[in-house]
Order: structure tokens, then C-alpha cells, then sequence
């Protein structure tokens, strides 16, 4: 079955495929082809595909160099490309069933890996558009160049994870990352005194207390909901006691809201550290 996609997809490119990406599809359609004694007409039958159907090559040999070129020329287009490569998968089911095929994951694995913003969702081709996500600058003068890194390699985790349709890892990874930059405050001088305790809760709870009456004291009360809810089994179920079987991982929209809503109470956090120190 064709994939479905907005028409000016088709009629103007939206990006274009990178050169290794086409190489890794080429690769699947020898993967396709080695399975089976007519590897040749494999070949035509996606090259077909790929150049609207002009005639056979001479030879097998000008049949795999023909269809590299095609798809390299089809690649200007990455929505039609991906379209030609699935309408070819499609035909091979038909004519070969007894060949095994590429499914969408290991199609949207290669887009991911070379960052082509689309991804097969039969029967649409859709655009890969994940929410923006809050930017989070860790201060330099309050933080190490380490703990900086791990900030943003962190991050850049989680949205990884959001891109991968892997909701509840990124919530753990980006909820992991808030308890983490809380210890930053760690026997720091904070409104009324200075914070105890090493865990979260426990940090969490001096400086609510040391700065009981101002915002920061009401927004660390959110965040500490938040924090429960989602450590609760009974709750967001992303942290200690899940039960695998229950199914309780949130859905993508979800985890978005979480993993914006983390890193906005990130931020405050570490502004609020680098005005203190």
C-alpha cells in the first residue's frame, strides 16, 4: 500500500535524503535481493521505483550501478524517496511473499540514525516533529565543566529518547538529571540558612523551608508533586516499584509535558544556584 503524505510533499522537496542515508536503503535492497534466485529483477523492480519506470538495464552488473544512481537522483526528495522505497517493498510482497522484508522500524531506525525528520507510519508518511524543547543553560560559574556536560549530555538523552517513541526512559532520564542538579545545593547558603540533607526530598524540603513565603519556596511545592507523582507506582509509575507487566509507561504527549515542565524547574534551579553562589 502507498504511503499517504500532504500532496506539496510531492511536488516540492522538503529536504533531502543525505547520501549515507541512501546508501543504507540501497543496502536493504541488496539485503532484499539476496533472497532470492532472481536477484536482477529485485533490482529492475525497485529501480522502476526510484526513476518512474524506465526500461531494464543491459545487465545485472548496470542493474545495481542504474539503481544506485536512481536513488541518489530520488534522494533530492526524501518524502518521495521513502514513498518509492516502500511502494517497492510493497511489490516484492506481492510478486516474492516468500521474501522477508524491512519493516517500519527498521526503516524510521535508518531515518532517526541519519536525521531525516520523517518517519513511516503506515499507511502515512508523517513529518518527525518533536516538541520544542524548554533550552537549558547550566551557568559556568556556579557549576564545573563537568557537571555541565553531564547536564546536557543528559538532555540531549532524553530527547533522544522522546524521538524514539521511548516515553518512559525519558521521563526517568530528565527526572534522574532534576534530582541530580538538586544536590548542586548542598550545604549552600539559602534565605534563612543553609541546606541539609543529601537526597532530593530532603534538599528540597530545607529550601522550601528557608524560603518559606516566596515563589522559589511555592515553585519547589510543584516540583515536589511532580517528583511524587511520577516516582509513585501508583502514580506516573516511571521509578521505583514499577511493575513491568502493569503497563503504566505515560504516552508520548505525556512525557513531553513532563520532560518540559523538568526542565523549566531545571533552569529556575540553576539560576537560583548561580545568584546565590
Amino acid at each position: 500500500m502507498a504511503l499517504t503524505m500532504p500532496t506539496a510533499w510531492r511536488y516540492g522537496s522538503p529536504g533531502a535524503m543525505p547520501p549515507a542515508a541512501v546508501n543504507a536503503f540501497n543496502s536493504l535492497v541488496h539485503s532484499i535481493a539476496s533472497q532470492s534466485e532472481s536477484s536482477w529483477s529485485i533490482f529492475e523492480m525497485f529501480k522502476a521505483k526510484f526513476n518512474g519506470g524506465q526500461s531494464w538495464s543491459s545487465s545485472e552488473s548496470w542493474a545495481l550501478s542504474d539503481l544506485h544512481g536512481a536513488m541518489m537522483s530520488a534522494g533530492n526528495n526524501a518524502p518521495v524517496f521513502i514513498s518509492a522505497f516502500w511502494d517497492g517493498c510493497a511489490q516484492i510482497q506481492s510478486a516474492h511473499p516468500e521474501i522477508g522484508l524491512p519493516d517500519e522500524d527498521i526503516v524510521n531506525q535508518i531515518l532517526y540514525e541519519h536525521e531525516v525528520p520523517f518517519e513511516v507510519r503506515p499507511p502515512a508518511l508523517l513529518a518527525r516533529h518533536p516538541q520544542t524543547p524548554i533550552v537549558v543553560q547550566a551557568p559556568q560559574k556556579s557549576l564545573g565543566q563537568r557537571a555541565h556536560e553531564l547536564i546536557h549530555t543528559s538532555l540531549d538523552q532524553a530527547d533522544r529518547l522522546l524521538l524514539e517513541q521511548r516515553p518512559r526512559q525519558a521521563v526517568q532520564e530528565i527526572l534522574w538529571l532534576l534530582e541530580t542538579v538538586s544536590t548542586a545545593f548542598q550545604g549552600q547558603e539559602s534565605g534563612s540558612g543553609t541546606v541539609e540533607g543529601k537526597y532530593f526530598n530532603e534538599i528540597i524540603r530545607a529550601l522550601r523551608k528557608n524560603n518559606g513565603g516566596s515563589a522559589l519556596a511555592e515553585a519547589l511545592g510543584w516540583m515536589t508533586k511532580m517528583h511524587g507523582f511520577l516516582s509513585s507506582p501508583g502514580g506516573g509509575g516511571v521509578r521505583h516499584g514499577t511493575q513491568l507487566a502493569a503497563d503504566v509507561s505515560p504516552s508520548l504527549r505525556e512525557a513531553h509535558l513532563y520532560c518540559n515542565l523538568t526542565r523549566s524547574y531545571i533552569s529556575y534551579l540553576l539560576a537560583e544556584l548561580a545568584e546565590q553562589s
